[in-house]
């Protein structure tokens, strides 16, 4: 299982692609936003559809309706008592009370004017050959189902207030009539899935994100970001070794860099767009992103121990075949130095050996420059000083920083003062 928690699909990532219009919809999103896929077949898949979607914008940009129908048609639809009056007409046209009749009368409203505006306005006018094949018959399931209700003659009598009892019996019998082929389900899958895909190509747009290709090698981004930042400083990598190790001093951006990288890598995997101009990844089939570090308080487990066993998880998935794309932020910082260092080492060596996986990881070990079996990248974070003040540039270089800040913002506090 991969572990994503600190991406925080629910709370960051989600609203990056939520336009959706009701829960359903969210859930669907929240769903695809969760599972990469598993092969550049079904990424490129998705991303054609999602193309497709930006090729019919003209046509959906103003994709709307009444929540409030869409609710009421679902649950009618799904849980509503819908009895099939042709069964029993007569019955139903001297005897039905008029507080059946008037339910049924105002649902099929609902139901009509809702699927006859999706129907006319958005689902027909698509061009469906801007979507691959396969999705595309999904779209048209939706308009064959639309297509049962004959919703342009049930429209004009609505609108004329001439919906009368025979036309609410030929209604019934066609629920009905759906819901013994079962076809009602099927519905409402391809509709939110419809959905949630326009949603996250309104994202994708909105946010001006591109599609990677996928390379074997190396990874290459150009101009990537945190999309989450108001004002972003945007940065190149383009990695030739399999284990990259970052430095820098506090407050310069690693996380923040780790986390813009990681979320180029997972957005790729879902098969949507990325925050860079363009992009080159290779695929991979398991994630293991740690960069909030945090004590596993049900388990007992320490910051170190918890660092160890996500660790070992990862070797054991790269020993086990898989493609590892894995991030350790402030690697064993949770022990001593001494330890630290030798360990690190031991991890840096081990890992550059899966040369499928690929793994980052920052540290604020400064012996670690010294250490590299010629399979190892150093990059830092940029910061200068400035009449002993730090500025940070948050740029992603080669190489390795010899600043420390850690001294000069204790001085810049006056806990030296305070301390003695």
């Amino acid at each position: 299982m991969n572990n994503l928690n600190d991406l925080n699909i629910d709370q960051e990532i989600l609203p990056l692609f939520d336009y959706s219009l009701n829960i359903f919809t969210k859930n669907k999103i929240l769903e695809i936003l969760k599972n990469p896929l598993k092969s550049t077949e079904e990424i490129s898949e998705r991303q054609n559809i999602l193309k497709g979607y930006s090729l019919n914008s003209k046509i959906l940009n103003d994709y709307s309706y009444t929540v409030l129908y869409l609710n009421e048609v679902y649950y009618f639809l799904n849980d509503g008592k819908i009895d099939d009056l042709s069964q029993n007409r007569l019955k139903y046209k001297l005897f039905g009370s008029k507080q059946e009749k008037a339910r049924y009368i105002s649902k099929f409203n609902q139901l009509i004017l809702f699927f006859h505006r999706l129907e006319s306005r958005y689902f027909t006018r698509l061009k469906l050959a801007s979507f691959p094949k396969e999705y595309a018959s999904n779209i048209r399931r939706i308009i064959q189902f639309f297509s049962k209700f004959n919703l342009h003659k049930y429209e004009g009598l609505i609108r004329e207030k001439r919906l009368k009892n025979n036309h609410i019996i030929e209604l019934t019998q066609i629920i009905n009539s759906l819901r013994q082929k079962k076809l009602l389900k099927p519905f409402w899958e391809d509709f939110f899935l419809f959905e949630a895909y326009l949603s996250i190509s309104s994202g994708i747009t909105k946010h001006n994100f591109s599609y990677p290709t996928f390379t074997e090698g190396h990874i290459k981004l150009h101009n990537f970001y945190h999309p989450l930042l108001e004002n972003p400083v945007k940065n190149n990598l383009e990695t030739s070794s399999n284990v990259i190790v970052l430095n820098g001093p506090n407050m310069s951006g690693k996380s923040t860099c780790l986390k813009a990288i990681s979320l180029c890598i997972y957005f790729g995997h879902l098969g949507v767009g990325i925050p860079a101009s363009e992009a080159e990844i290779p695929f991979c089939d398991y994630f293991s992103i740690e960069i909030n570090r945090r004590d596993d308080i049900l388990n007992g487990y320490s910051h170190f121990m918890t660092e160890i066993l996500n660790l070992k998880n990862v070797a054991v998935q790269a020993t086990n075949g898989r493609k590892c794309f894995a991030v350790f932020d402030e690697l064993f910082s949770g022990t001593n130095v001494e330890d630290g260092l030798e360990i690190c080492k031991t991890t840096i060596n081990g890992l550059s050996k899966f040369v499928n996986s690929y793994f980052f990881i920052s540290t604020h070990i400064q012996d670690l420059k010294h250490f590299s079996n010629g399979q190892i990248e150093n990059y830092y974070i940029d910061c200068e000083l400035t009449e002993n003040k730090p500025t940070f540039k948050y740029q992603l270089k080669k190489g390795w920083s010899e600043i420390k800040v850690g001294r000069i913002l204790f001085e810049k506090e006056g806990l030296n003062k305070l301390l003695n």
